[in-house]
């Protein structure tokens, strides 16, 4: 069975319930989906994935977590080119910035960015629809 990597950091638990709608959504489209830890992922093991989703938070002014996620990304994004990815997240404040930022450092490294998707605060039964959602289309 072919595998699709949910790469997540999460603060508060906004952003672990959207990964978790995110991996029911790759198993309901037949694929497994592998919960991960930014600590988890590197380049040494991005080959083992047909696609990843990658789930992080806004924060500060805007932008990724600085302790886990931004480290793993930076040590990524320049090596997953041709690589199916997409981004998620949640937001309490802002307008988005940090997606369309972020989304633009991985078109930029020569991913195929699918979809991006952020929700306000906590999902509701939309919003955890939609991670499904986005996890079924990424592992097809």
């Amino acid at each position: 069975m072919s595998k699709v990597a949910v790469v997540f950091w999460s603060g508060t638990g906004n952003t672990e319930v959207m990964a978790e709608c995110v991996a029911e959504g790759i198993t309901a489209a037949g694929k497994e989906a592998v919960m991960l830890q930014p600590s988890e992922f590197s380049l040494d093991v991005a080959g083992d994935y047909d696609a990843v989703a990658f789930g992080c938070p806004s924060m500060g002014a805007e932008q990724l977590e600085e302790g886990d996620m931004q480290p793993m990304w930076d040590s990524v994004v320049n090596g997953l080119s041709g690589k199916n990815v997409s981004l998620f997240g949640s937001y309490g404040w802002g307008d988005g910035e940090w997606m369309r930022t972020w989304e633009a450092e991985a078109k930029d490294g020569g991913m195929n960015v699918l979809e991006t998707l952020i929700l306000n605060e906590m999902p509701n039964d939309d919003g955890k629809d939609d991670c499904r959602s986005l996890g079924k289309d990424l592992a097809r």
